[in-house]
């Protein structure tokens, strides 16, 4: 038990220093990309591309680093990712045009899609029951490194807009050199499978998680829930500047409070809410209060309102760990890499389909005189809080079913709740 809390600890570490080498780049990414455009339907568009281009990649290559993982381990595959995502925060940083700025979104989709390697890393190292717990730490990483990222990121950018790249740099050094000396293997050599170009293939490994009995439609309801999110990721910055007239500051520090929402739910609270719920219960009341959430920030007529609304929706940060969860135990310890691999997949897919979506509803429907003070600005949360009721409905549809397929071809109870 001290030794699976031990590889937690390593792996949380590790992902926490690359999220706040993120995290710093969120709040002047558009301010960046501004720099060599004329008009902001220019910068929109812009804008939209290196975001798309991001999740293309990590679409195609989180399946193939989750499948060099389960060959050669995980702990190379994830110190070669953090190396070639400090070489694209530089090159984002003394980027001179447009096209050297969309190389490095591409490297960096490359790079970043390392994250499914974590998931397995935790799935090695922790009991079915403990899994939601680890993947909450993943989530509590997530949450405090886009609470020091954002807010650091937006301090900095405030001065120039380069400086939050060249600290999203240093932080990627100092993750190599962690990971490098500190940083365990997690996959014993006898569990290792071999490399298949073809089971590393993103549409591979996406049909082999559907055909999964029983799975299809909770993998959907993931889908259309990653859908939501994204495209409110997608909009935010823009859609704060522009409605609230807010400054890369400002969405430092709002992002400072979405990060430490998420992290007191899934890492202090989580515990605590499985005991009190279920894990099945609580990815219901998740996936509620995040539809609830999209709604309300909507509405929200000034900025400080989604302050309010962050707090009185808290839970809505409850519902991933669970649903990642229930994914995981569907397949064997020595196929981790690839499940995890494609989950993050998914979430690539509807990161590209995100920004469009979201910035196309965004300038259909604030370029008009005046529609940023009607309930017309707040359509992108509304569409992303109707997709979010659509999983809901799934995800219950799902849960009341009360079978989800093992890993080794039968069919055991999980549900709880």
């Amino acid at each position: 038990m001290a030794g699976t809390r031990a590889s937690s600890s390593f792996i949380f570490i590790t992902i926490l220093l690359d999220v706040i080498g993120f995290g710093l780049i969120i709040p002047v990414m558009p301010k960046m990309v501004s720099k060599f455009t004329s008009s902001d339907v220019e910068t929109n568009y812009w804008y939209m591309v290196m975001t798309a281009s991001y999740g293309v990649m990590q679409f195609f290559f989180s399946p193939i680093l989750g499948a060099l993982s389960d060959k050669f381990g995980r702990r190379p595959v994830i110190l070669i990712s953090i190396v070639g995502l400090g070489l694209d925060f530089i090159l984002q940083g003394i980027a001179w045009s447009i096209p050297v700025l969309f190389a490095a979104r591409v490297l960096g989709g490359i790079t970043g899609a390392s994250f499914s390697v974590g998931s397995a890393y935790i799935a090695d190292v922790t009991s079915a029951e403990d899994r939601a717990k680890g993947f909450g730490m993943i989530g509590m990483a997530f949450g405090i490194g886009f609470i020091l990222g954002p807010m650091l990121g937006g301090f900095l950018g405030d001065y120039r807009a380069e400086l939050p790249f060249f600290a999203a740099a240093a932080f990627s050094l100092l993750n190599a050199l962690y990971g490098l000396f500190v940083l365990p293997e997690s996959l014993p050599k006898h569990l290792r499978t071999a490399f298949s170009l073809k089971k590393a293939n993103a549409f591979s490994a996406l049909k082999g998680l559907v055909e999964l009995k029983g799975l299809g439609m909770f993998i959907l309801a993931i889908a259309l829930t990653n859908l939501a999110q994204f495209m409110m990721h997608s909009v935010w910055v823009r859609y704060t500047e522009t409605r609230f007239l807010w400054s890369p500051k400002d969405n430092g520090v709002a992002l400072f409070a979405v990060g430490m929402s998420a992290a007191i739910v899934q890492g202090g609270l989580l515990g605590v809410l499985i005991k009190t719920l279920g894990e099945v219960r609580l990815a219901k009341v998740g996936l509620f209060f995040a539809a609830m959430q999209f709604i309300l920030m909507g509405l929200a007529p000034q900025g400080f309102y989604m302050y309010i609304i962050m707090l009185v929706t808290i839970l809505a940060s409850a519902a991933g760990p669970a649903l990642q969860a229930h994914v995981s135990r569907a397949v064997p310890p020595h196929k981790q890499g690839i499940a995890m691999g494609s989950l993050t997949s998914i979430g690539s897919i509807t990161q590209v389909i995100a920004p469009f979506a979201g910035l196309s509803i965004l300038s259909k429907f604030t370029h008009a005189p005046g529609a940023l003070n009607t309930l017309q600005a707040g359509m992108p949360f509304f569409a992303s809080a109707a997709l979010q009721f659509v999983a809901f409905a799934l995800a219950v549809w799902y849960f009341n079913r009360g079978q989800i397929s093992s890993g080794s071809g039968g069919t055991k109870s999980i549900i709880t709740g």
